[in-house]
């Protein structure tokens, strides 16, 4: 058994043995270089945000083709692997086993499409499995962009501003404080001790910044541009994988998952409460803009600056940054429509079964990863801005708002995760990714 991080010693070439050949030792099985490609790919597929339901199916598709019997077990913070040659199964003493220890994936469409690459070449046989192998271990991780993520911070903040209703002002002052916050992302890839707190520091200084602009400068709707300035931070998405994980019976997994989104939630609340409380604390004169009636060119422009958030923060390749654009609206009009003409949960599930559905046929026809279309398609529609507002009205004392609250979150992810699942029986899902 080997640690994490690391591979087992032993040269690195692929034995093709015939069935007479005698059973080895689980110290010279380790030498396949099969295990090996298998092993690495499973990490990466982890680190750049699969599934756990498409990262296991995966594997096992690849250790199939490859004639390996392996057995894994992913969750978010870690995968074991187990493995045996095909051409020995009645040899229990060949199974052996590896234990990675891993940090929660973050979502980074280029490097999926690049592992995704090399997966599907090895499957067909037009790449060996030590070129495989070599091919994933020279991927290498991306430095921080700078100007990137705060642009892609203070777009998406501007999006959800508009989609709020608010005025120009209210969506602009979300923009900045939102790449405030993504500077502080940035700051914290640089100095990982602020990484734990990093969400209640953002909410924090969101909170604060907010309420100072509106008593000194401008009043604003403070708690739509505190919640459209840390919405990156909502764990929207993990929400929505933990539900869909459960619902394809990875439970561990998906209660993993569900707690690490419920602490992300408490943090973010906390932080905000906290900055609410500082305001207090230093007599600052508490001013909010009345709610007014928005342009209608607003609801367009949280369309496109979402649309190109996500283009910049999911990281695709730029030949992919039409598609995720593209992807982001299909899922938005889907639900627009469908709320318009049978009530807004109705159109949250006609938007999952749209999208899923999109997403798997694309998949099939460009031979590329559904998470392309499915990630961006669902990310304007998870409800994490709802899972948010349950929490704070808890901290706030309002015990039965944040009870009903918690109540919509449930509604809301049964019927997306739905018509995800809808859209997987309507066209079936790619092979692999």
């Amino acid at each position: 058994m080997t640690s994490a991080g690391e591979t087992p010693a032993g040269p690195i070439d692929y034995r093709d043995d015939d069935a007479t050949t005698p059973a080895r030792a689980p110290a010279e099985l380790w030498s396949d270089i099969r295990l090996r490609f298998l092993s690495e790919l499973a990490k990466r597929l982890h680190q750049y945000g699969t599934t756990t339901t498409r990262l296991e199916a995966s594997v096992e598709s690849l250790s199939h083709k490859l004639g390996l019997d392996t057995q894994i077990w992913s969750s978010p913070t870690g995968i074991l692997l187990s493995f045996r040659d095909v051409k020995h199964p009645e040899s229990s003493e060949q199974r052996v086993s590896e234990v990675l220890r891993l940090s929660p994936g973050e979502t980074n469409l280029r490097r999926l499409v690049d592992t995704d690459e090399v997966a599907d070449k090895v499957f067909h046989g037009r790449m060996s499995v030590a070129d495989g192998y070599r091919s994933l271990r020279d991927i290498r991780p991306e430095p921080v962009k700078v100007k990137t993520t705060i642009a892609g911070f203070a777009f998406a903040a501007a999006s959800v501003a508009a989609m709020l209703k608010t005025r120009p002002t209210d969506i602009a002052a979300a923009a900045l404080v939102g790449a405030l916050t993504g500077g502080l992302l940035v700051v914290s890839k640089r100095h990982p001790h602020l990484r734990p707190g990093l969400e209640a520091l953002a909410a924090f200084l969101s909170t604060l910044l907010a309420t100072l602009a509106s008593a000194y400068i401008l009043p604003l709707s403070l708690q739509s541009v505190t919640l459209a300035a840390i919405v990156v931070f909502l764990p929207g998405l993990t929400l929505t994988t933990a539900v869909s994980e459960l619902s394809s019976q990875h439970l561990v997994s998906g209660v993993a998952r569900l707690a690490g989104a419920l602490t992300v939630l408490l943090k973010l609340t906390f932080g905000a409460v906290a900055g609410s409380e500082v305001a207090k604390a230093l007599h600052v004169p508490l001013r909010a803009a009345r709610p007014a009636e928005s342009p209608v060119w607003i609801e367009g422009v949280a369309l496109l600056c979402g649309a190109l958030s996500y283009s910049l923060l999911l990281r695709p390749h730029k030949r992919h940054r039409w598609l995720v654009m593209g992807a982001a609206v299909l899922g938005y009009t889907a639900a627009r429509l469908g709320s318009e003409s049978f009530g807004p949960l109705f159109g949250v599930f006609l938007a999952g079964l749209v999208v899923g559905a999109s997403s798997n046929l694309f998949a099939r026809l460009k031979n590329k990863p559904s998470a392309l279309m499915r990630t961006p398609g669902i990310l304007l529609l998870v409800p994490g801005s709802v899972g948010f507002r349950s929490v704070f009205f808890v901290f706030d004392g309002q015990v039965m708002q944040g009870i009903n609250a918690a109540s919509s979150l449930v509604v809301l992810l049964t019927t997306l995760v739905a018509g995800l699942l809808f859209g997987d029986l309507l066209v079936p899902p790619r092979r692999n990714l």
